[in-house]
């Protein structure tokens, strides 16, 4: 007979796995509406006639090692040159101060029309250096591009024509990944951003539903901007907060996944870990500043109900760490109930909320003409690591959640390129802290849980405490250890 505590445990634990299912569900749900929308892009926009002025913005904070290359493939667009404005946003406290001042000063003798700016001081840390530079923008239109993006000569003439229509306020990209083969961590990262990117983005765009501009490899109509209250530091994704004010005010967005602007994603745990832990409580912050707004607007219920769920994303983190922490304790109760009952509650909260998640990622990759022996080898390790953020991205979650206050904290930029880059000492290090103990401990845990359901029989389970065992050890131990730096090495002929 169950107990009162045995039920209230039981009740919460499948509350926690129907949560998670719904969120996985949600991928499924993107990836169909993918597979429907996908070839319903709009015709290819004819070049203009006059072509527009055109700023180009690069807010950069020490980025001793990748400035330069971004400096001067911004500089090589193919654009008239009159018609082209570079301005370098730099708040760097180091010496790329002095390296940005020597290239600007070299490209401006050649006549490029580039300015380097700084602030005194660094208020409103990437968002006010962005609208300190819109007041001295000279286009109509103004491109963003961050440190380690590295755009195609053609990337303005491919972007600008779309705003031949006059609804449309901003044009994104698609990422690239020039260091995609450098390791399992950046290759797990690529298979991440190519879902979002190509799956949710094409889905949300082409199926008439909200998406984001992605803080980067866009452009924005200034007059999108502006009706939309320009640039704000509230929260900390700036980008994702002016989208959905911009959209608000029924500006159209364009999104195009045949345009890749190739970009570094972090080599080490820490740095990835710092970048995740802003991306998540930037959306949740978003979420309370905007949700009410987007619920209370005359858009469609389709709009509304996506909003939702892309804003509060996040929160299955909590929830995820919330089933970590049950799901030993419950292994005795899968003991005494046997393997048919056992798969009667797993198997479809499994299917819901991981088979649907594979879907999602496996299609991705599918798109990008990956093999199928590539696919299924890298699926494990993306899994896992969306398991080795729980704990990072939960502490973000319940950060913003409580209105807690945190200040910008950047992603370093290695010039990583590939795998041949060489290791060496580097300046920049992505700080570490304690919750990779927490990682570790629950990993023991994991051990401890899967030789206890080895010998009570339950194999079935053992695949899905695994994944946890793997995710948690690859969060502790990859965040323990030494960073890894790089020597930059030549950008490769093709960066997907």
């Amino acid at each position: 007979m169950i107990s009162l505590g045995d039920f209230v445990f039981l009740g919460v634990y499948l509350s926690v796995l129907v949560g998670l299912s719904a969120f996985g569900l949600h991928r499924l749900h993107m990836a169909f509406t993918y597979l429907r929308f996908r070839h319903a892009s709009a015709r290819e926009p004819s070049p203009p006639e006059d072509w527009p002025q055109v700023t180009v913005q690069l807010p950069l904070y020490n980025e001793r090692y990748v400035a330069e290359r971004l400096i001067r493939a911004t500089a090589a667009l193919d654009w008239p040159r009159d018609r082209l404005h570079l301005q370098v946003l730099d708040d760097s406290t180091d010496d790329t101060v002095t390296l940005v001042a020597a290239v600007v000063e070299q490209l401006r003798a050649e006549g490029h029309d580039i300015v380097h700016l700084r602030r005194s001081e660094r208020q409103g840390f990437k968002a006010g250096a962005l609208s300190h530079g819109l007041e001295r923008a000279k286009g109509e239109l103004v491109a963003v591009f961050d440190a380690d993006f590295v755009p195609a000569q053609d990337f303005l003439k491919r972007t600008v024509p779309h705003f031949a229509d006059p609804g449309v306020g901003m044009v994104q990209a698609r990422w690239g990944h020039i260091n995609r083969e450098f390791s399992w961590l950046t290759r797990a990262q690529s298979v991440l951003l190519d879902g979002h990117f190509l799956i949710e983005h094409t889905a949300r765009n082409r199926s008439g539903r909200f998406f984001n501009f992605n803080g980067t490899a866009g452009v924005w109509r200034r007059a999108a901007i502006d009706e939309a209250g320009g640039w704000q530091h509230d929260t900390l994704t700036e980008d994702l907060d002016l989208s959905y004010r911009a959209q608000l005010k029924g500006w159209r967005f364009v999104f195009l996944p045949e345009v890749v602007a190739p970009a570094e994603v972090p080599v080490d745990m820490n740095a990835f870990k710092a970048q995740q832990h802003r991306w998540a409580k930037g959306s949740i912050q978003v979420a309370r500043k905007l949700l009410p707004r987007i619920l209370r607007s005359s858009q469609p219920l389709k709009v509304k109900l996506e909003a939702l769920v892309h804003l509060t994303g996040n929160l299955g983190y909590p929830l995820l760490v919330t089933l970590a922490l049950m799901a030993p304790f419950a292994l005795h109760r899968r003991a005494e109930l046997g393997l048919h009952q056992t798969l009667v509650i797993d198997l479809p909260f499994f299917l819901g909320a991981t088979l649907s998640v594979s879907v999602f990622y496996l299609l991705s990759q599918r798109e990008l003409g990956r093999s199928a022996l590539e696919r299924w080898a890298t699926l494990p390790v993306v899994l896992a690591v969306g398991i080795a953020l729980a704990v990072n991205n939960s502490r973000a979650t319940v950060e913003a959640l409580l209105g807690q206050v945190s200040p910008f904290v950047r992603t370093p930029k290695l010039g990583v390129v590939g795998r041949a880059s060489r290791l060496n000492g580097v300046a920049y290090q992505a700080r570490r802290n304690a919750f990779a103990l927490v990682e570790l401990a629950l990993a023991a845990v994991y051990l401890l849980t899967i030789i206890q359901a080895a010998r009570a029989g339950l194999w079935v389970t053992v695949p899905f405490l695994a994944l946890f065992l793997a995710g948690f050890l690859l969060a502790g131990l990859g965040s323990l250890m030494p960073p890894r730096a790089v020597t930059p090495s030549p950008l490769p002929e093709a960066a997907p």
